[in-house]
Protein backbone atom coordinates (compact mmCIF):
# COMPACT_ATOMS: atom_id res chain seq x y z
CA UNK A 1 0.00 0.00 0.00
CA UNK A 2 2.75 2.76 0.90
CA UNK A 3 4.66 1.56 -2.16
CA UNK A 4 1.56 2.25 -4.37
CA UNK A 5 0.96 5.41 -2.64
CA UNK A 6 4.75 6.58 -3.55
CA UNK A 7 4.38 5.92 -7.14
CA UNK A 8 0.80 7.71 -7.32
CA UNK A 9 2.47 10.63 -5.68
CA UNK A 10 5.63 10.50 -7.98
CA UNK A 11 3.22 10.21 -11.58
CA UNK A 12 1.11 13.17 -10.23
CA UNK A 13 2.63 16.49 -11.46
CA UNK A 14 3.47 18.89 -9.14
CA UNK A 15 0.71 22.10 -8.35
CA UNK A 16 1.68 24.72 -9.90
CA UNK A 17 1.68 28.27 -7.80
CA UNK A 18 -1.91 30.20 -8.42
CA UNK A 19 0.64 33.16 -9.40
CA UNK A 20 1.33 31.10 -12.95
CA UNK A 21 -2.46 31.84 -13.82
CA UNK A 22 -3.98 29.98 -16.46
CA UNK A 23 -4.11 29.48 -20.53
CA UNK A 24 -6.42 30.54 -22.82
CA UNK A 25 -8.70 27.42 -24.96
CA UNK A 26 -6.66 27.05 -27.68
CA UNK A 27 -9.45 27.88 -29.97
CA UNK A 28 -10.38 31.24 -28.09
CA UNK A 29 -8.90 33.64 -30.05
CA UNK A 30 -8.42 31.80 -33.89
CA UNK A 31 -10.00 34.86 -35.61
CA UNK A 32 -6.88 36.77 -34.71
CA UNK A 33 -4.85 37.35 -37.55
CA UNK A 34 -1.89 36.89 -35.21
CA UNK A 35 -2.73 33.74 -33.94
CA UNK A 36 -1.87 30.07 -35.58
CA UNK A 37 -1.26 26.75 -34.85
CA UNK A 38 -2.40 27.57 -31.18
CA UNK A 39 -0.30 30.23 -30.16
CA UNK A 40 0.19 34.22 -30.98
CA UNK A 41 2.73 35.10 -33.43
CA UNK A 42 5.13 38.48 -34.01
CA UNK A 43 5.26 40.32 -37.51
CA UNK A 44 8.49 40.64 -37.50
CA UNK A 45 9.92 36.84 -36.17
CA UNK A 46 12.01 37.11 -33.03
CA UNK A 47 14.74 34.73 -32.39
CA UNK A 48 14.31 32.31 -29.34
CA UNK A 49 17.04 30.82 -27.13
CA UNK A 50 17.41 26.97 -27.39
CA UNK A 51 16.73 24.90 -24.87
CA UNK A 52 20.48 24.46 -24.24
CA UNK A 53 21.38 28.08 -24.27
CA UNK A 54 18.73 28.56 -21.75
CA UNK A 55 20.89 26.10 -19.21
CA UNK A 56 24.09 27.94 -20.19
CA UNK A 57 22.50 31.42 -19.72
CA UNK A 58 21.28 30.16 -15.88
CA UNK A 59 24.58 28.87 -15.23
CA UNK A 60 25.85 32.45 -16.26
CA UNK A 61 23.52 34.47 -14.29
CA UNK A 62 24.73 32.67 -11.43
CA UNK A 63 28.32 33.96 -11.90
CA UNK A 64 27.98 37.15 -12.99
CA UNK A 65 28.22 38.91 -9.72
CA UNK A 66 26.51 42.22 -8.32
CA UNK A 67 27.22 44.23 -11.90
CA UNK A 68 23.68 44.44 -12.56
CA UNK A 69 23.18 46.01 -9.24
CA UNK A 70 23.18 49.28 -8.21
CA UNK A 71 26.45 50.11 -5.58
CA UNK A 72 24.09 52.51 -3.59
CA UNK A 73 20.42 52.48 -1.90
CA UNK A 74 18.19 54.34 -4.75
CA UNK A 75 16.95 57.81 -4.42
CA UNK A 76 13.24 57.30 -4.29
CA UNK A 77 10.54 59.96 -4.26
CA UNK A 78 7.62 59.88 -2.12
CA UNK A 79 4.49 60.99 -4.78
CA UNK A 80 2.55 63.86 -3.15
CA UNK A 81 -1.12 63.80 -2.52
CA UNK A 82 -2.63 62.70 -6.03
CA UNK A 83 -6.11 64.54 -6.36
CA UNK A 84 -7.07 65.69 -9.96
CA UNK A 85 -5.21 64.21 -12.84
CA UNK A 86 -3.39 66.65 -15.29
CA UNK A 87 -3.31 67.05 -18.75
CA UNK A 88 -0.32 65.32 -19.87
CA UNK A 89 1.87 63.96 -16.55
CA UNK A 90 3.74 60.65 -15.52
CA UNK A 91 5.00 59.15 -12.12
CA UNK A 92 7.74 56.41 -12.74
CA UNK A 93 7.02 53.96 -9.91
CA UNK A 94 10.04 52.03 -11.35
CA UNK A 95 10.95 49.20 -13.90
CA UNK A 96 7.68 49.28 -16.63
CA UNK A 97 5.30 50.76 -13.61
CA UNK A 98 3.77 54.12 -14.56
CA UNK A 99 1.02 55.70 -13.21
CA UNK A 100 -0.09 58.67 -16.25
CA UNK A 101 -2.38 61.32 -15.85
CA UNK A 102 -4.37 62.28 -19.22
CA UNK A 103 -6.45 64.74 -20.17
CA UNK A 104 -7.91 64.40 -16.53
CA UNK A 105 -7.79 60.54 -15.79
CA UNK A 106 -5.67 58.32 -14.14
CA UNK A 107 -4.10 55.11 -16.17
CA UNK A 108 -1.54 52.48 -14.29
CA UNK A 109 0.50 50.53 -16.48
CA UNK A 110 2.18 47.05 -15.76
CA UNK A 111 1.50 46.95 -12.07
CA UNK A 112 3.77 45.39 -9.73
CA UNK A 113 3.90 46.06 -6.13
CA UNK A 114 5.45 42.26 -5.38
CA UNK A 115 8.64 42.23 -4.05
CA UNK A 116 9.96 39.55 -6.52
CA UNK A 117 8.96 39.04 -10.03
CA UNK A 118 8.41 35.15 -9.97
CA UNK A 119 6.22 32.90 -9.67
CA UNK A 120 7.59 31.96 -6.40
CA UNK A 121 7.21 34.09 -3.17
CA UNK A 122 11.43 33.31 -2.16
CA UNK A 123 13.48 32.77 -5.14
CA UNK A 124 13.58 34.64 -8.27
CA UNK A 125 14.50 38.36 -9.29
CA UNK A 126 14.11 40.87 -6.35
CA UNK A 127 13.73 44.59 -6.14
CA UNK A 128 16.38 46.93 -5.94
CA UNK A 129 14.07 49.48 -4.04
CA UNK A 130 10.74 49.53 -2.64
CA UNK A 131 7.69 50.81 -4.39
CA UNK A 132 7.66 54.80 -3.86
CA UNK A 133 3.83 54.54 -3.70
CA UNK A 134 1.71 51.85 -1.60
CA UNK A 135 -1.33 50.88 -3.61
CA UNK A 136 -3.37 52.28 -1.13
CA UNK A 137 -1.97 55.88 -2.28
CA UNK A 138 -3.13 55.58 -5.85
CA UNK A 139 -6.20 57.76 -7.26
CA UNK A 140 -9.35 56.46 -8.50
CA UNK A 141 -8.24 54.80 -11.67
CA UNK A 142 -9.89 55.27 -14.95
CA UNK A 143 -8.13 52.13 -16.38
CA UNK A 144 -5.36 49.26 -15.58
CA UNK A 145 -3.51 48.44 -19.39
CA UNK A 146 -1.13 45.07 -18.93
CA UNK A 147 1.38 45.19 -21.97
CA UNK A 148 1.91 41.11 -21.48
CA UNK A 149 1.67 38.41 -19.20
CA UNK A 150 5.45 38.05 -17.80
CA UNK A 151 5.95 38.45 -14.11
CA UNK A 152 7.38 41.67 -14.38
CA UNK A 153 4.63 43.18 -16.07
CA UNK A 154 1.52 40.84 -14.33
CA UNK A 155 1.50 40.43 -11.16
CA UNK A 156 -1.15 38.66 -9.26
CA UNK A 157 -0.77 40.11 -5.38
CA UNK A 158 -1.37 43.93 -7.43
CA UNK A 159 -4.29 42.12 -10.03
CA UNK A 160 -5.85 41.14 -6.87
CA UNK A 161 -5.68 44.37 -4.77
CA UNK A 162 -6.99 46.68 -7.70
CA UNK A 163 -9.85 44.13 -8.13
CA UNK A 164 -10.89 44.64 -4.09
CA UNK A 165 -9.97 48.30 -3.89
CA UNK A 166 -10.91 49.99 -7.61
CA UNK A 167 -13.19 49.83 -10.27
CA UNK A 168 -11.53 50.10 -13.38
CA UNK A 169 -11.69 47.95 -15.81
CA UNK A 170 -8.33 46.11 -17.19
CA UNK A 171 -7.60 46.36 -20.56
CA UNK A 172 -5.13 43.37 -21.91
CA UNK A 173 -3.47 42.05 -25.03
CA UNK A 174 -6.07 38.96 -26.46
CA UNK A 175 -5.46 35.76 -24.19
CA UNK A 176 -4.36 37.64 -20.65
CA UNK A 177 -8.25 37.44 -19.57
CA UNK A 178 -7.61 33.82 -18.42
CA UNK A 179 -5.17 34.85 -15.97
CA UNK A 180 -7.42 37.15 -14.67
CA UNK A 181 -10.48 35.19 -14.87
CA UNK A 182 -8.25 32.57 -12.53
CA UNK A 183 -7.11 35.37 -10.11
CA UNK A 184 -10.96 36.54 -9.33
CA UNK A 185 -11.60 39.16 -11.78
CA UNK A 186 -15.10 39.62 -12.86
CA UNK A 187 -15.56 39.22 -16.33
CA UNK A 188 -17.52 42.66 -16.89
CA UNK A 189 -13.85 44.36 -15.45
CA UNK A 190 -12.05 42.42 -18.28
CA UNK A 191 -11.36 44.41 -22.14
CA UNK A 192 -8.98 41.78 -24.25
CA UNK A 193 -7.89 43.52 -27.23
CA UNK A 194 -5.84 42.61 -30.61
CA UNK A 195 -3.45 44.57 -32.46
CA UNK A 196 -5.51 47.64 -33.87
CA UNK A 197 -8.34 47.58 -31.49
CA UNK A 198 -9.56 50.14 -29.24
CA UNK A 199 -11.73 50.68 -26.01
CA UNK A 200 -13.25 53.83 -24.98
CA UNK A 201 -12.74 54.86 -21.25
CA UNK A 202 -15.00 58.14 -20.57
CA UNK A 203 -12.84 60.86 -23.08
CA UNK A 204 -9.82 58.50 -23.04
CA UNK A 205 -9.38 56.12 -26.16
CA UNK A 206 -7.37 53.24 -25.47
CA UNK A 207 -5.99 51.13 -28.71
CA UNK A 208 -3.70 48.49 -28.27
CA UNK A 209 -0.91 48.25 -31.03
CA UNK A 210 2.38 46.15 -32.08
CA UNK A 211 4.96 44.77 -30.03
CA UNK A 212 7.67 42.67 -30.94
CA UNK A 213 8.37 40.32 -27.90
CA UNK A 214 6.69 37.22 -26.69
CA UNK A 215 4.59 35.88 -23.62
CA UNK A 216 4.64 32.78 -21.07
CA UNK A 217 4.96 32.39 -17.70
CA UNK A 218 5.27 28.72 -17.04
CA UNK A 219 6.62 26.02 -19.92
CA UNK A 220 4.30 27.40 -22.28
CA UNK A 221 4.97 30.37 -24.42
CA UNK A 222 3.07 32.51 -26.80
CA UNK A 223 -1.03 31.92 -25.87
CA UNK A 224 -1.76 35.27 -25.09
CA UNK A 225 -0.43 38.31 -26.98
CA UNK A 226 1.95 41.33 -26.11
CA UNK A 227 1.34 44.91 -27.22
CA UNK A 228 2.39 47.99 -26.77
CA UNK A 229 -0.46 50.82 -26.43
CA UNK A 230 -1.72 53.94 -27.38
CA UNK A 231 -3.83 56.47 -24.68
CA UNK A 232 -5.41 59.03 -26.78
CA UNK A 233 -7.33 61.67 -24.81
CA UNK A 234 -9.33 64.64 -26.13
CA UNK A 235 -6.04 66.69 -26.34
CA UNK A 236 -2.90 64.59 -25.49
CA UNK A 237 -1.42 61.32 -26.64
CA UNK A 238 0.97 59.03 -24.62
CA UNK A 239 2.54 55.85 -26.29
CA UNK A 240 3.43 53.04 -23.45
CA UNK A 241 5.87 50.53 -25.09
CA UNK A 242 6.18 48.25 -22.59
CA UNK A 243 8.67 44.92 -23.46
CA UNK A 244 9.87 45.26 -26.90
CA UNK A 245 12.53 44.81 -29.37
CA UNK A 246 12.91 47.19 -31.99
CA UNK A 247 9.81 46.85 -34.53
CA UNK A 248 9.54 48.63 -37.86
CA UNK A 249 5.87 48.29 -37.08
CA UNK A 250 6.31 51.23 -34.70
CA UNK A 251 7.10 53.79 -37.79
CA UNK A 252 3.33 53.21 -38.88
CA UNK A 253 1.76 53.29 -35.37
CA UNK A 254 3.84 56.99 -34.96
CA UNK A 255 2.32 57.96 -38.54
CA UNK A 256 -1.02 56.39 -37.63
CA UNK A 257 -2.13 57.43 -34.09
CA UNK A 258 0.76 60.21 -34.27
CA UNK A 259 2.59 62.64 -32.84
CA UNK A 260 3.05 61.69 -29.07
CA UNK A 261 3.07 64.39 -26.56
CA UNK A 262 5.33 61.31 -24.10
CA UNK A 263 6.85 58.03 -25.57
CA UNK A 264 7.35 55.79 -22.73
CA UNK A 265 10.19 53.29 -24.10
CA UNK A 266 11.97 50.43 -22.62
CA UNK A 267 15.72 50.21 -22.65
CA UNK A 268 17.52 47.65 -19.76
CA UNK A 269 17.74 43.95 -20.25
CA UNK A 270 19.00 43.85 -23.25
CA UNK A 271 21.45 41.18 -24.70
CA UNK A 272 23.23 39.53 -27.54
CA UNK A 273 21.47 36.76 -27.12
CA UNK A 274 18.24 37.80 -27.46
CA UNK A 275 18.50 40.55 -29.63
CA UNK A 276 14.61 41.39 -31.41
CA UNK A 277 12.71 41.04 -28.07
CA UNK A 278 14.63 43.84 -26.00
CA UNK A 279 15.64 47.07 -27.62
CA UNK A 280 18.77 48.70 -26.46
CA UNK A 281 18.69 52.22 -25.64
CA UNK A 282 19.84 53.30 -29.34
CA UNK A 283 16.85 51.55 -30.69
CA UNK A 284 14.83 53.47 -28.34
CA UNK A 285 15.71 56.46 -29.59
CA UNK A 286 15.12 55.63 -33.20
CA UNK A 287 11.65 54.33 -31.69
CA UNK A 288 11.11 57.64 -30.35
CA UNK A 289 11.60 59.25 -33.51
CA UNK A 290 9.86 57.06 -35.68
CA UNK A 291 6.60 57.32 -33.37
CA UNK A 292 6.74 61.05 -33.44
CA UNK A 293 7.42 61.44 -29.90
CA UNK A 294 7.84 64.50 -28.05
CA UNK A 295 9.19 63.73 -24.39
CA UNK A 296 11.12 60.13 -23.79
CA UNK A 297 10.32 58.76 -20.73
CA UNK A 298 12.59 55.65 -20.44
CA UNK A 299 11.86 52.32 -18.46
CA UNK A 300 13.06 48.81 -17.64
CA UNK A 301 15.57 49.53 -16.40
CA UNK A 302 16.89 50.24 -12.50
CA UNK A 303 14.48 48.12 -10.39
CA UNK A 304 15.36 44.42 -11.27
CA UNK A 305 18.43 42.76 -12.39
CA UNK A 306 17.52 41.00 -15.87
CA UNK A 307 20.91 40.65 -18.17
CA UNK A 308 24.16 40.93 -17.84
CA UNK A 309 24.90 44.89 -17.94
CA UNK A 310 25.86 47.11 -15.72
CA UNK A 311 23.03 48.65 -13.75
CA UNK A 312 23.19 52.06 -14.72
CA UNK A 313 25.03 51.65 -18.46
CA UNK A 314 21.22 51.66 -19.82
CA UNK A 315 20.72 55.09 -18.81
CA UNK A 316 24.17 56.14 -19.31
CA UNK A 317 24.24 55.10 -22.93
CA UNK A 318 20.59 56.52 -23.65
CA UNK A 319 21.81 60.20 -22.50
CA UNK A 320 25.21 60.29 -24.01
CA UNK A 321 23.80 59.24 -27.81
CA UNK A 322 20.31 61.41 -27.29
CA UNK A 323 21.43 64.17 -29.24
CA UNK A 324 18.34 66.39 -29.68
CA UNK A 325 16.12 63.97 -28.27
CA UNK A 326 14.23 65.52 -25.31
CA UNK A 327 14.53 62.71 -22.20
CA UNK A 328 12.57 63.06 -18.90
CA UNK A 329 14.65 61.23 -15.95
CA UNK A 330 13.00 60.61 -12.88
CA UNK A 331 13.79 59.06 -9.66
CA UNK A 332 11.52 56.29 -9.11
CA UNK A 333 8.06 58.35 -7.48
CA UNK A 334 9.10 61.61 -9.11
CA UNK A 335 6.20 63.32 -10.96
CA UNK A 336 6.82 65.12 -13.89
CA UNK A 337 4.35 67.13 -16.56
CA UNK A 338 5.46 67.33 -20.34
CA UNK A 339 4.61 70.88 -20.37
CA UNK A 340 6.66 72.14 -17.54
CA UNK A 341 10.11 71.73 -16.08
CA UNK A 342 11.15 67.83 -16.83
CA UNK A 343 13.78 66.13 -14.20
CA UNK A 344 16.96 65.73 -16.18
CA UNK A 345 19.75 65.49 -13.18
CA UNK A 346 21.69 62.16 -13.46
CA UNK A 347 20.62 61.12 -10.17
CA UNK A 348 22.26 57.26 -11.05
CA UNK A 349 25.62 58.24 -10.67
CA UNK A 350 25.22 59.25 -6.75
Amino acid sequence: MRENRNVARLLTPPRLPRSVGAVPPADRHAASPHFRDGVFHNTEPASVLAEESRFRLARDFARKGRSGRPSAPIPLVTPSALDDAARCAATWLGHATVLFELDGHWVLADPVWSPRVSPFTSVGPKRHHPVPLPLAGLPALSAVVISHDHYDHLDLRTVEWLTSHQRMPFVVPLGIGAHLRAWGVPEDRIVELDWEESHPVGEVTITCTEARHFSGRWLRNNTSLWSSWVLAGPEHRIFFGGDTGYAAAFAGIGEQHGPFDLTVLPIGAYDHRWPDIHMDPIEALRSHRDLHGGVLLPIHWATFDLAFHPWAEPVERLTSEAGAATLALPRPGERFDVRGALPTTPWWRG
